[in-house]
């Protein structure tokens, strides 16, 4: 695991907010409910991330964890949970379903949807983020499938869960080579799991062209940073031509450069309004993000916020008149 958070260390008035900290940043934006009294809080966690998965591992003392509706309407960058119980028992619920999972079984639930996971035992958990995009499945599949006991009685299931539990706890396939090796597979095993559960293994050939609009923009999302992001280079990376990829786009009434250049000046104004604001020149901040002229920077900067990205950072970080 690439970090490790473990409440041992942590001034007990503290552990509340540092852990729901962590999770937020890490995994997702939950209200998290512990049951014990703040010095009786215990919690170890590892996260981790596989290209676009993110893993966290995590022991703790009893807790109820619930993605409120209001923090699901916010979500920007659909996901898929995968939870697998290693030891104890858990009970997730989800679009007026639940289910009970205990060693050697998992579930899935959705991160655009409402879900309370109850942890009455304590937790021992391993939980998997996967891109929604990513599986390109059908919405009623997915739903379908939220909140169903997944590994008694189906053997893709039985071999899924061996798979995850080892891919969550094994530094070895979190780098390098080796992680990008196993994405993919990753992506397809759920995605087997998913299918075979349904009892439709066909559905899930179909969904690949009408979800590759989302396929399309999350891999934009992923590569912002690199200047060399270009139509060919997002065209290649799905299998497609150049025309079909803006095709696509125009059906989501999606202008490539458009959209490309509003999430860029959104990470500028992010990174320049945050804590490390003035550790960078703001045309350095700018390059990062694809902007290669500052002049140009500044003026689309200002076209879209109606403020240059100088005095916005100097709004956010005033500097000291001693």
């Amino acid at each position: 695991m690439s970090s490790v958070l473990d409440t041992a260390y942590i001034p007990p008035r503290d552990r509340e907010e540092v852990i729901r900290h962590a999770v937020w940043e890490s995994v997702v934006a939950v209200d998290i409910d512990h049951r014990p009294a703040a010095e009786d809080i215990s919690v170890r966690t590892g996260l981790g991330t596989v290209g676009p998965l993110r893993i966290c591992s995590a022991r703790a003392t009893a807790v109820t964890i619930r993605r409120t509706e209001r923090l699901a309407r916010k979500d920007e960058e659909p996901a898929v949970f995968l939870g697998l119980q290693v030891t104890g028992s858990s009970l997730v619920a989800q679009n007026g379903r639940e289910c009970v999972l205990r060693p050697g079984e998992f579930a899935v639930y959705e991160s655009i949807a409402p879900y309370t996971l109850l942890f009455d035992e304590g937790v021992d958990h391993h939980f998997l983020r996967f891109p929604r995009a990513a599986l390109a499945l059908p919405d009623r599949l997915l739903r379908d499938t939220t909140t169903v006991t997944l590994g008694s009685d189906n053997p893709v299931a039985r071999l899924a869960f061996t798979y995850f539990s080892q891919l969550a706890v094994s530094d070895e396939l979190h780098q390098g080579v080796h992680a990008d090796a196993v994405v993919e597979p990753s992506v397809e095993l759920l995605r087997a799991v998913l299918t075979s559960q349904h009892g439709r293994s066909s559905l899930a050939k179909g969904p690949l062209e009408a979800t590759l609009g989302l396929r399309v923009t999350q891999y934009i999302r992923e590569h912002l940073a690199d200047p060399d992001l270009s139509a060919a280079r997002i065209a290649a990376a799905q299998g497609i031509s150049v025309r079909h990829l803006y095709a696509v786009l125009s059906r989501s009434g999606i202008s490539l450069g458009d959209w490309i250049r509003t999430r860029r000046l959104a990470e500028c104004r992010r990174e320049l309004a945050g804590p490390n604001g003035r550790l960078r020149t703001v045309a350095a901040i700018g390059r990062s993000w694809g902007f290669a002229d500052a002049t140009h920077f500044s003026k689309v900067f200002k076209q879209a916020y109606g403020i240059s990205p100088r005095a916005w950072r100097d709004e956010n970080h005033p500097r000291s008149s001693a």
